[in-house]
């Protein structure tokens, strides 16, 4: 009693009494029981939002019945308004192509636009999954464009929040402008920085890789909808095409276009691969952010504990007090999935072979997630670990005093070689460089103090000239 049978062109398939999804999309988790994972909510919003626009576009030639697509729209918008999320079920590891979710969807729809109309689930000589909700289109054409419509859709939110890093960097970098450390590099010694300076490097480098992500969105607004199964567009009036195009740009708030050529757009996978690398850019320098603000921060007695980061949790079970740099290391984690994700992406565009690329549904989940993830991942970074971050002044002096990297100070005036000598006798007295200087009179403490001033050892020039 808690089943009902559906048929398709395999014959009879019992599906779940209650679900609104039909015989296909039951082969298919029976088929498919492989991570499970769910399809990315907004990867179905774009399939859905694709339906809607489809029926509208093909009540506008005539083809589609003003009854049946009324009911298609509006069990589309029920969807996309939040209802029935659980009616999407098939696993992202699935056949190739995304023909399982693209029948998901249109059964869930068919299904719910009967009910709607006054008739029974499965009833499908009135209204059909294929015929009326799939009209005038195919899968090999209604996936490409979904990515499309789901990586816009995650991809302004990611831009906002790698925004507010960067404003929060740079202010950190404002904030710390006065504080005079050591710079180091192949982690030894090196001559001085200001802190500050360090901070806005890293704004920079994620202005740099918010400008690449913005750079792959004129490609993704580019769409192939109406090519069909090949590109030629069978079974697709060119009315429609146009009509889907503009529908989209109204459901959607993207100024999308169509594709100068649809086989291009539904063989190449080059617009999902570009802004996967950009993603895969932006993790890279994320990651090498957080890993040095974990160093910047370790200690606090036997490490640098030049900065600190806030405390938002203990970090152990046994050792008590201890905190550790968590959300540094969460930042590192998502860094590293969406760098494996991009990978998956790489390898999934090349596969395309002839006129279409079946591994579609891997692609839209490994980007649609590393989107979603690496979003979240650089709000909470920055909301809770970047902006509270704050400087031990003393530490960076204590570090910079003791510093071999200040004989570069010298270099200019007393040379290279002479130079390297102070640095061997600071190594092996213990004493330090400006000890060292004013012991063996090679300047006085007040040109010492000059030298040392901010602006001199860290801005373009010669200190002692």
């Amino acid at each position: 009693m808690d089943r009902r049978i559906e048929k398709d062109s395999l014959g009879s398939m019992e599906v779940p009494k209650d679900c609104y999804y039909g015989a296909q999309t039951a082969r298919a988790v029976q088929n498919f029981p492989i991570s499970g994972l769910l399809p990315h909510p907004t990867f179905v919003w774009a399939v859905v939002m694709l339906k809607k626009c489809a029926a509208v576009a093909n009540m506008a030639t005539g083809r589609l019945p003003q009854e049946i697509g009324r009911s298609i729209v509006a069990a589309s918008d029920e969807v996309l308004s939040g209802e029935l999320a659980d009616q999407f079920v098939v696993d992202p590891f699935q056949a190739g192509a995304g023909t399982s979710h693209n029948m998901n969807v249109n059964e869930v729809l068919a299904n719910r636009a009967l009910e709607l109309l006054g008739k029974q689930r499965g009833d499908f000589s009135f209204l059909h999954p294929n015929d009326h909700v799939n009209m005038a289109q195919s899968t090999n054409d209604v996936i490409p464009t979904a990515i499309r419509l789901a990586a816009l859709e995650l991809l302004d939110p990611l831009l906002e929040s790698l925004e507010a890093l960067e404003n929060t960097l740079s202010h950190k970098g404002i904030e710390f402008d006065h504080i005079l450390k050591s710079g180091r590099t192949h982690l030894q010694d090196a001559v001085p920085i200001r802190l500050g300076q360090e901070f806005s490097g890293y704004a920079v480098a994620i202005r740099k890789n918010r400008e690449g992500l913005e750079a792959c969105i004129p490609a993704l607004l580019e769409l192939g909808i109406g090519g069909t199964a090949v590109g030629t567009g069978l079974n697709a009036e060119p009315a429609y095409i146009t009509a889907i195009i503009e529908q989209l740009a109204i459901g959607t708030g993207f100024p999308l276009v169509a594709s100068e050529n649809r086989f291009e757009a539904m063989q190449n996978m080059d617009p999902f691969l570009a802004l996967s690398s950009a993603l895969r850019r932006c993790a890279v320098t994320l990651g090498r952010i957080a890993n040095d603000l974990r160093l910047l921060s370790s200690g606090p007695r036997t490490g640098l504990d030049e900065i600190r980061l806030p405390a938002i949790q203990p970090g152990s079970s046994i050792m008590p007090g201890k905190i550790n740099p968590s959300l540094a290391e969460m930042a590192n984690m998502v860094c590293y999935q969406v760098m494996g994700c991009d990978h998956a992406v790489m390898l999934a565009s090349q596969a395309g072979q002839l006129e279409l690329n079946v591994m579609m549904p891997l692609i839209a989940y490994n980007l649609t997630f590393s989107l979603q993830i690496l979003k979240n991942c650089v709000q909470k970074f920055t909301q809770s670990c970047i902006s509270g971050i704050t400087a031990n002044d003393d530490r960076c002096r204590h570090y910079l005093e003791e510093s071999l990297g200040l004989v570069t100070v010298l270099a200019p005036t007393i040379g290279y070689n002479a130079a390297a000598e102070i640095a061997k006798e600071s190594m092996t007295s213990g004493a330090s460089i400006r000890e060292i200087v004013i012991s063996r009179k090679l300047m006085t403490p007040q040109e010492l103090d000059r030298a040392m001033q901010p602006q001199h050892l860290t801005e373009p020039g010669l200190p002692l000239r």
